[in-house]
């Protein structure tokens, strides 16, 4: 039996026994369940070798974009724009996901000197979290997809992991705190509390959806507001699970191994408010030379920028804390693996707050470059602190020595250098992209009009951030060997400690003492002397005792931040100017924006053409918050890996299309894309298009008809492509999927989706409709598109 007082982590351990009942009191025995620790961890190796994996086939496809072309009807399911997502999801959702519920499982129970509060919501958490992404990696592949970035998941995924976050894994983490034999909660547990009362609000918000089948919904925001939105998510969902989490993380396992105190409580205390007040309003620096407002844009860069202080306050007293203990990391690994992943923290924490004024996000958004940022992050931070943790914790877990630390130092020297080697080449890549894009020659034209030559000479450059790529799966085996094989030597019986510790007193904490001023014999004004108390924390100190009081004054911060921007973007009318000439889709459109979506095109294609010279000499008139009033979502994008789509209608034939879509390397030498041959040989269900007529209308889209007429208007339009595909040497029948009779060609999905391309950006130079057919407020002015 061992009998713990208090963690040794604590920075209170000091005055422990202050916060105990009287020795006489009775004393609870208890047991840490590690068990459901121990299958997180295992599920962290396991989907992280899964999501390099898929990371690496994702990116072959990028210089092989023929790869699968020989797979005939399976080839849909392996294109970039399904795997991509594939890739991500299972990344943050699945590979940091687990490793935080490892950490948060692990360090919570021993934090609080309690068992979690339910083994059977531990065990639902688990399983429940491990068929979301399950279920995930089968729809996507599928196109069962939003076609939000970060946020792709249909909505009956998107009802379980807030019934797994909020439901399971939220009321058994509240209620251990709630049953903790500890008074005062550790810096982790702020981190924590931050992450899962943050992530269940960005969850909830940005997923409201007017569902219409199992498999596809169209979410209530519309334009400008749904790329807000997007964004507001995305910029959320990475900090509070890629970055809050894993903070806490290092709080509590960093000092573990080095065997040292946190350098500084007061550092801990301002730099974690900071970011919990600053994240929230950090979100459209993703958005910078958008159609979002420009008054959005600039508080997004100036709270961007301002990010930078408390993220680099974490990285200083990581790196401070090892003071004492750094003759420790030239021989442990776990150690050399944290160092280095608090390097990579704060090198990607500065270059975040750099990519968020508006002339450096210029130079870099929509290339390479983001994407190198991202795995800097994803690999270099997330990855190397959830290796030394794991380390750390497979000898605890498995009641043995570690099966080989020089094993375990291999790996760590192998990662660092793949990491390195994954991001170098992709920032060369994005700059030079960058470059090329904006360079114009002597007569002040475009030096490299077409958007493929800048894409042609970054092959060399995606070939070596793929043997990056596959050094860092080289060493995920490595230690997913290492872990088996520690858990092989495991004893036969795991051995259950029991802890005793006296309860919490039920009556409530006195108030702590305020002390007195260190400036009581100063001449100095009173304020100062109260200042002075003020910074002494006492305040801090009695929030820490009370996690009902604390949690709800982290979700008051969390929800005011965030609607001190998101309410004036909704409510001010002239956040989006209405342009008369813009007109809801078509049903054959509706159909075919969810083909494009589905297929995963924003994956690879934006539809922002931004006000900067360069890109409006490529494609056209810049983008106006008026065109996308019928959009949900908006297809925004956030990488360009083929051209901005945006002015795309009438630029080229339909035959064109069509052909470009069986063969894009015949039409654009030297393109990426992979074939969509299945769309043109794929029915179109044109019994469909009503229902979703149906939710356009009931989300503000105006028609002349009745929703029960549109599959005939869409069979009609269909009718009208597909005469002028024929007229212009295209085929008149084409071969149906799995052998059946012959198609039409205005019966398959190709139809559809060339007529939503062909539709992207002409309402702009088409007369108003007249006022018979109302579009917007027939009593306000059409907006003129050049004083926009």
């Amino acid at each position: 039996m061992a009998t713990v007082v208090t963690d040794s982590n604590s920075p209170h351990s000091s005055n422990a026994h202050a916060d105990h009942s009287s020795p006489d009191s009775p004393v609870d025995r208890f047991s840490y369940d590690d068990t459901i620790v121990r299958y997180f961890a295992t599920a962290t190796l396991v989907w992280g070798l899964l999501a390099t994996l898929v990371g690496l086939v994702a990116g072959l496809l990028l210089v092989l974009p023929k790869l699968f072309f020989d797979l005939g009807p399976y080839a849909e399911y392996v294109t970039f724009g399904r795997l991509r997502p594939i890739h991500t999801n299972v990344a943050i959702f699945a590979f940091a996901g687990n490793a935080i519920f490892a950490a948060i499982y692990y360090s919570t129970q021993r934090l609080c000197k309690a068992p979690m509060w339910s083994r059977t919501l531990s065990w639902l958490h688990f399983c429940g979290w491990q068929l979301i992404i399950v279920a995930a990696a089968a729809t996507l592949p599928l196109g069962i997809t939003q076609g939000r970035e970060l946020a792709e998941l249909e909505w009956p995924i998107d009802l379980a992991i807030a019934v797994v976050w909020i439901l399971f894994f939220g009321i058994n983490f509240f209620m251990t705190l709630a049953h903790r034999r500890e008074r005062h909660l550790y810096v982790s547990l702020w981190f924590y509390i931050a992450t899962i009362v943050s992530v269940s609000v960005v969850h909830v918000l940005n997923n409201l959806v007017f569902p219409i089948s199992p498999a596809k919904s169209y979410t209530i925001y519309a334009g400008v507001q749904d790329a807000f939105m997007q964004w507001w998510y995305g910029h959320n969902a990475m900090a509070f699970l890629l970055t809050v989490p894993f903070l806490g993380l290092m709080y509590y396992f960093l000092p573990k191994a080095a065997e040292r105190p946190i350098y500084s409580y007061k550092l801990a205390i301002v730099h974690f408010w900071a970011l919990v007040f600053l994240f929230v309003l950090a979100g459209p620096q993703h958005l910078h030379y958008t159609s979002l407002p420009e008054w959005a844009s600039t508080l997004g860069m100036v709270f961007g920028v301002m990010l930078w202080m408390p993220l680099w306050g974490g990285l200083l007293n990581g790196f401070l804390t090892l003071r004492g203990a750094w003759h420790k990391v030239g021989t442990d690994p776990v150690l050399k693996f944290f160092a280095v992943g608090l390097v990579f923290y704060g090198l990607s924490a500065l270059e975040a707050s750099l990519f968020s004024i508006k002339s450096v996000n210029g130079l870099g958004q929509y290339t390479d470059w983001t994407i190198a940022h991202v795995h800097a992050g994803a690999l270099g931070w997330n990855g190397m602190m959830t290796f030394g943790m794991v380390y750390w914790l497979a000898p605890r877990l498995f009641q043995t020595k570690l099966w080989s630390p020089k094993l375990a130092s291999a790996h760590f020297w192998i990662s660092t250098i793949a990491v390195l080697a994954s991001i170098l080449p992709l920032y060369v890549a994005g700059m030079m992209q960058s470059t090329m894009l904006l360079e114009l020659d002597d007569t002040g034209r475009l030096a490299y009009p077409e958007f493929i030559e800048t894409v042609k000479p970054l092959a060399q450059f995606r070939w070596a951030s793929l043997a990056g790529g596959v050094l860092f799966l080289c060493g995920i085996v490595l230690m997913a060997a290492n872990y088996l094989m520690t858990w092989i030597t495991r004893p036969a019986t795991y051995e259950v400690p029991v802890y005793s510790a006296q309860p919490l007193r039920a009556m409530p904490e006195p108030s702590e003492p305020t002390g007195a001023s260190t400036l009581e014999t100063v001449p100095v004004l009173e304020a100062a002397k109260k200042l002075d108390v003020w910074t002494q924390l006492g305040w801090h100190r009695r929030w820490e005792r009370l996690p009902g009081k604390f949690t709800m004054i982290v979700l008051a911060a969390v929800i005011g931040g965030s609607l001190f921007e998101i309410v004036p973007m909704f409510l001010i009318r002239g956040n989006v100017p209405m342009i008369a000439s813009v007109t809801p889709y078509t049903p054959l459109e509706l159909a075919g924006r969810d083909i494009y979506i589905s297929e995963g095109c924003f994956n690879c294609h934006s539809q922002q053409v931004r006000p900067i010279l360069a890109e409006t000499q490529r494609y056209g008139e810049f983008s106006q918050a008026g065109e996308f009033v019928y959009d949900h979502p908006t297809q925004w994008g956030s990488r360009r890996i083929g051209p901005d789509l945006a002015r795309e209608g009438g630029k080229q034939t339909s035959i064109w299309h069509w052909q470009h879509l069986e063969s894009p390397q015949t039409t654009t030498p030297g393109s990426v894309m992979p074939t969509f041959e299945h769309l043109l040989v794929t029915e179109l269900d044109f019994a469909k298009v009503e229902e979703r007529v149906r939710v356009a209308k009931t989300l503000g889209a105006d028609y002349d008809f009745e929703s029960e007429a549109s599959a005939d208007i869409a069979r009609k339009q269909a009718e009208e492509v597909a005469a002028e595909i024929v007229s212009q040497g295209g085929p008149v029948l084409v071969a149906r999927t799995g052998g059946k009779d012959p198609l039409f060609v205005f019966d398959t999905q190709a139809v559809a989706l060339i007529a939503y391309l062909q539709r992207l950006g002409v309402d702009l130079s088409k007369p108003a409709p007249s006022e018979a057919t109302p579009v917007a407020d027939p009593n306000a002015p059409a907006v003129d598109q050049e004083s926009t």
